[in-house]
């Protein structure tokens, strides 16, 4: 007993916090501004530093990034997403990033996980922080600012803080190329482009504002044909038409998401627009379509090409 405190009637939160306040006045000093001790910045450092030897990467994007700061060697796991490049889908799947299950993660013995913002449960986040693994969300959002923050954001989780910037820099350059080249395009030549998620029991699920496809749409220098709401939703034929695309764009994947440009514009709403006409479809890499990850500038000059270039192939 310590002060008229008996310890083994407190719970084990209570104790760390009691422990703490009696010990304050003798920590205190070494956290004074201008004190000469050594201890404040190696306290700091331990407290900030996590063990980065053995990562599960959750995100596609993210574990490019990984890849290309050349750090691979850290990595055990990776969720669904993450399949590109070729090697990372020889790592164990930890499953999808928004339904990722903690035994999974765990049962490839992590010291630590950068995932993507978004990615969940939340409830298989906090049994995660639990287990006591470290644990960094990397923001993500859908501009041009977003892939060189998010490849400063790994670097310095991982330690590697000068590849970061240095491959931060390159595509940075490569992305405003490609998006000046995009832009240089008059408004009123700019095509209305339809992103179509899927089309289950023929109903067009498409997307709005504040989405990838949005943002890649965008950067490509054309024009999202139903940019007037957010997120994803299924459409109406009478908003299908009034939106008139002249480009249908879509992921291309197999499953319920693979019909053909004839199936795609048989579609009673889709068949009376400008796309359908042309039969105007592109179909891209999900991955590489709405990662915003290092290979975006290509991406944007694809998707470019495509809408403007040349017509897309109706026989897929």
């Amino acid at each position: 007993m310590i002060n008229g405190l008996d310890f083994r009637r407190l719970r084990r939160r209570d104790l760390a916090l009691t422990v703490f306040a009696l010990s304050a006045p003798f920590l205190l000093p070494a956290f004074v501004p201008g004190s000469p001790s050594f201890i404040r910045p190696a306290v700091a450092e331990t407290m900030q530093k996590a063990d980065v030897s053995r990562v599960v990467s959750v995100g596609g994007a993210i574990t490019e990034i990984v890849y290309a700061l050349g750090e691979e060697g850290r990595l055990v796991g990776r969720d669904s997403t993450s399949t590109y490049p070729e090697a990372a889908k020889k790592l164990p799947d930890v499953g999808y990033m928004r339904q990722l299950a903690p035994e999974g993660i765990i049962a490839v013995n992590p010291s630590a996980i950068i995932a993507v913002e978004g990615s969940g449960p939340p409830e298989a986040l906090a049994v995660l922080k639990e287990a006591n693994i470290a644990f960094e969300s990397v923001p993500d959002t859908y501009d041009k600012a977003a892939i060189p923050a998010k490849i400063r954001a790994v670097g310095a989780f991982l330690g590697a803080q000068d590849k970061a910037e240095a491959l931060a820099k390159s595509v940075e350059a490569d992305l405003d190329a490609a998006v000046t080249e995009a832009a240089a395009r008059p408004q009123n030549e700019r095509k209305r482009v339809l992103f179509v998620l899927s089309t289950q029991g023929g109903k067009v699920m498409a997307s709005g504002t504040g989405t990838a496809a949005n943002g890649i749409i965008e950067l490509a220098g054309a024009v999202n044909a139903v940019g007037t709401f957010p997120g994803y939703k299924a459409l109406t034929d009478e908003a299908i038409i009034e939106a008139k695309p002249d480009v249908v764009l879509m992921m291309d994947r197999g499953g319920e998401h693979s019909a053909k440009a004839a199936e795609l514009f048989a579609l009673p709403a889709l068949s009376l627009t400008p796309a359908a006409k042309d039969k105007a479809l592109v179909r891209m890499d999900g991955l590489h379509l709405l990662g915003f990850g290092p290979r975006t500038a290509s991406a944007v000059r694809e998707l470019n090409a495509e809408i403007y270039g040349k017509k897309a192939n109706a026989s897929q």
